[in-house]
């Protein structure tokens, strides 16, 4: 790797200088510090260790054996309308049903005794909890990685047992994903370098974050990490999450620009962090129920196999939620519109319209087939329920999922800039037709009627 000279006698040096102080932390018989298994966590018995990541884990915090893959809730506490924060509406009332009105299984971490490490009691995944890469102590962009460096980072941890374990690997875009926090705000815009007034995407009370490193010339936004996941259509394109702005998009590998071709440093450059523990976390297992929805065993949700068919505004969305409970649709009375987290755990990356003609979704759902920007058959963007707040506290967008292609603006034409799969934002209103080239650096698309799957 780039500065990876040395980075292994770095990395023992620093576990070392750290068990000092900490204390020893309790191994198996491989070596590795367990953490509880999903058999362990559902069986309700306490389980004590040395080790913090150890810690008693309930039934209702814990992956379990029944439910592997444990949908973390995104944190939002909070009530918007299309413009600011509000007090939450009562049920019939404009805006009722939003993302804090339902809480789920709230966010819960434990650090290791060694402080390398932090545990999900939810997800049943362990990370490293810095992106200090280099090991000094600082998180700046020395510290990314391009995806062939990343690749062997993995390998450089195992081989050292970093934390205690030799199984480190890195992350899909769904276990990345699982660590968003949504109690964050949208720096997009903000002027200067002060980052002191603004909250990441993450939970820093146990991971370690910096925003871009403006010394080094990046944005404040420059915070993305990288999962293991390209895109099915274009492998030039790798999916990653931004904590600094709450987004998931599909980043080009090479940056753009002839100075940074001749000088021969053109590899785009992400934050990593690896992950280790439940091997089954974001795969699903859907089954028909022959009545028109649809069960995920592996979350636990229920789905409309059938969308709204129709696009419409996020006030819209959420109304239509309590129409259909009002008509106890498909028997049942208690849908939601659902939160982001929930909303990305049903994309199929394996699938685009381009390598499969359909919409990243499993087959077993039904799509609805739209005409996107650029005159061509495509898949929606859908709502959740979970607003994007902005840097000034501000709630005028809403979080979406694509379904289909991520159109933008870019190079005087309209195409695919993030990849089936993304998550962005959209206004929750207003009139698509103001942005004739889309919004921001990419011109992303600006739909505003946007379609809605029902959860449950």
């Amino acid at each position: 790797m780039k500065y990876h000279k040395g980075i292994i006698a770095l990395i023992i040096v620093a576990m070392a200088i750290m068990a000092l102080f900490a204390g020893c932390i309790s191994q198996t018989d491989s070596g590795q510090t367990e953490s509880p298994s999903a058999e362990e966590a559902d069986s309700g018995d306490e389980k004590t260790s040395d080790s913090a990541s150890e810690s008693t884990v309930t039934k209702t915090t814990a992956a379990t054996g029944s439910t592997t893959y444990t949908v973390a809730d995104t944190g939002q506490t909070k009530c918007f309308n299309n413009i600011e924060e509000i007090t939450c509406p009562a049920e019939g009332e404009a805006f009722y049903g939003q993302d804090s009105q339902y809480p789920g299984n709230q966010p819960a971490y434990e650090t290791s005794s060694d402080g390398l490490t932090v545990y999900d009691l939810n997800t049943g995944l362990t990370w490293q909890r810095s992106p200090d890469n280099n090991v000094d102590g600082s998180i700046t962009a020395d510290d990314k990685l391009t995806l062939e460096e990343a690749k062997t980072y993995p390998d450089e941890l195992n081989q050292v047992s970093y934390g205690g374990y030799s199984d480190w690997r890195l992350p899909t875009i769904k276990e990345q994903y699982s660590l968003i926090d949504f109690s964050g705000t949208d720096p997009s815009g903000v002027e200067g370098t002060d980052t002191s007034e603004l909250t990441p995407f993450i939970d820093t009370d146990y991971f370690s974050f910096t925003y871009g490193d403006t010394d080094a010339g990046e944005r404040i936004i420059d915070s993305q990490y990288a999962s293991d996941t390209l895109y099915v259509y274009e492998d030039s394109l790798l999916f990653g999450v931004n904590f600094a702005d709450g987004r998931i998009k599909g980043y080009g590998l090479t940056m753009p620009g002839p100075s940074c071709v001749s000088s021969g440093r053109n590899a785009k450059t992400f934050f990593v962090t690896c992950v280790r523990g439940n091997p089954d976390y974001g795969i699903n297992n859907f089954s028909d129920n022959s009545n028109g929805t649809i069960t995920d065993s592996a979350t636990g949700l229920t789905w409309s196999q059938s969308d709204s068919g129709t696009g419409m505004n996020w006030e819209e969305a959420l109304a239509w939620v309590q129409t259909k409970n009002a008509e106890n649709y498909l028997g049942y009375s208690d849908w939601r519109l659902p939160d982001i987290k929930e909303l990305q755990s049903i994309v199929d990356y394996s699938r685009s319209p381009d390598t499969t003609d359909s919409a990243a979704i499993d087959p077993v759902f039904e799509c609805t087939e739209i005409t996107n920007e650029a005159g061509e058959t495509d898949y929606p963007y859908f709502w959740s329920s979970t607003t994007h707040e902005t840097s000034n506290g501000k709630g005028g967008y809403a979080s979406y999922v694509s379904f289909g292609r991520a159109m933008g603006y870019l190079d005087g034409k309209w195409q695919d800039v993030h990849g089936a799969g993304a998550q962005r934002s959209d206004p929750k209103t207003g009139d698509a037709s103001e942005y004739p080239e889309g919004h921001g650096p990419q011109g992303d698309a600006i739909r505003i009627d946007n379609y809605v799957r029902l959860v449950r």
